[in-house]
């Protein structure tokens, strides 16, 4: 398994499960409250089994803490959806749908991996993607389907957010290797589409869509990020918690 792959995976979910842990504190509602800081830790619990894969397959030593702290942003290689700001409540849910589809469909496939380690990650991650989809397309369809400020807010956030979502579906060699992730564009978008007509929202008509991020290419947001990420960490690099 590759070290580019592995980062791929790893950084899609460690970044996301960042700007999901902002929330703590500062949800809508106490439940919902912890139950973004648990799908964030969720999340942060996948990258760390997958960058400690990564480490190893790089062979230069470094473990998942060193691939998370010690990175410049132009060496990560997460897509872009995932690294835009928090945004509003609607902003949150919609971007974690559009993710929690591909997230449990990506780990569903790789759980058949003849890569034992990368199979039983992808394994333990589809019980918890499988909670992720369910928790954000109810939310989807109780905003969507809700009041006339809800609906336009999540009707935003899909206008917003749909221009970002076809960089999950952009492979390389590198990702045809071990999974084409064009084969998972048809069973996500049939999910996506069904849990958007019961929420009353449409889908943007605009083709275009937005990468880069699996070269290094990224917004202005990742750099600030990764700066309050990894400030710790860069500061006592070699503390002991």
């Amino acid at each position: 398994m590759s070290f580019e792959y592995l980062v791929r995976l790893g950084d899609d979910r460690l970044v996301l499960g960042h700007r999901l842990s902002e929330w703590c504190g500062h949800g809508p509602i106490l439940e919902e409250d912890i139950a973004l800081a648990n799908i964030a830790l969720d999340l942060i619990g996948q990258a760390n089994l997958l960058l400690e894969q990564a480490g190893k397959a790089e062979g230069k030593g470094r473990d998942q803490d060193a691939l998370a702290y010690f990175r410049e942003a132009t060496e990560y290689r997460n897509i872009l959806m995932v690294e835009l700001p928090k945004g509003d409540f609607g902003f949150t849910i919609t971007r974690q749908f559009f993710f929690s589809v591909f997230n449990y469909l990506q780990m569903e496939a790789l759980s058949k991996s003849k890569q034992t380690d990368l199979a039983g990650i992808a394994a333990k991650a589809v019980k918890e993607a499988k909670y992720h989809v369910r928790h954000s397309a109810d939310w989807m369809v109780k905003l969507g389907d809700g009041t006339a400020e809800s609906h336009q807010r999540m009707q935003q956030a899909v206008n917003d957010l749909w221009r970002f979502t076809g960089e999950m579906f952009i492979g390389d060699d590198t990702d045809r290797a071990v999974l084409d992730p064009a084969t998972l564009e048809k069973p996500w978008r049939t999910h996506v589409d069904d849990v958007l007509k019961r929420a009353t929202l449409t889908i943007p008509e605009t083709k275009y869509m937005q990468r880069g991020g699996r070269q290094g290419k990224h917004t202005e947001h990742l750099g600030h990020m990764l700066t309050e990420m990894q400030i710790v960490a860069r500061s006592f690099p070699d503390g002991k918690w």
